[in-house]
């Protein structure tokens, strides 16, 4: 089913995002090309270089990397992807992909995507229940966004 799909990964900043390796590596097993998209908050809880060994691509940060002096354009990201999935996916993320707000590479990449979006939250229990939280992901199911409820055991497996 994911043989020779291209994936975009974004990985948002919570402790979750350690898991984000796991979901690479499950992916490539299962045949598809993957590209990671790590925003600033997320590198904070797992590196890069983790995650461009496992998926055999460098891993995107921001607009402009300079160390390479690539530049990283959202649009032909959006592009290449079949799927693109947010996981783990933050409660600021999931307020700019609601609102359309993009100032990442992340945010941008999403509007910019022509392909099926899956997104799964990972917060603590007083955001996820908050109403602004809520409404943010009622939003994004409304935009045909598919949502992965926190807790769901089969997105990350042990």
């Amino acid at each position: 089913m994911l043989k020779d799909k291209n994936i975009i990964l974004g990985v948002c900043g919570s402790i979750a995002a350690y898991k984000s390796a796991t979901l690479v590596r499950l992916l490539i097993k299962a045949g598809a090309n993957v590209k990671v998209i790590l925003t600033a908050d997320a590198a904070n809880f797992i590196t890069p270089l983790t995650l461009a060994t496992l998926s055999k691509h460098p891993v995107y940060t921001q607009y402009f990397e300079e160390e390479t002096g690539v530049w990283s354009n959202h649009v032909e990201l959006g592009l290449w992807a079949d799927y693109m999935i947010i996981a783990p996916a933050s409660a600021n993320t999931l307020a700019k992909m609601a609102s359309g707000l993009c100032d990442n590479l992340l945010t941008a990449v999403y509007l910019s995507a022509k392909c099926p979006v899956i997104f799964a939250p990972a917060m603590d229990l007083d955001m996820w229940k908050h109403d602004s939280t809520q409404q943010n992901i009622e939003t994004l199911i409304s935009y045909g966004n598919v949502l992965v409820p926190p807790g769901n055991a089969n997105v990350f497996p042990a």
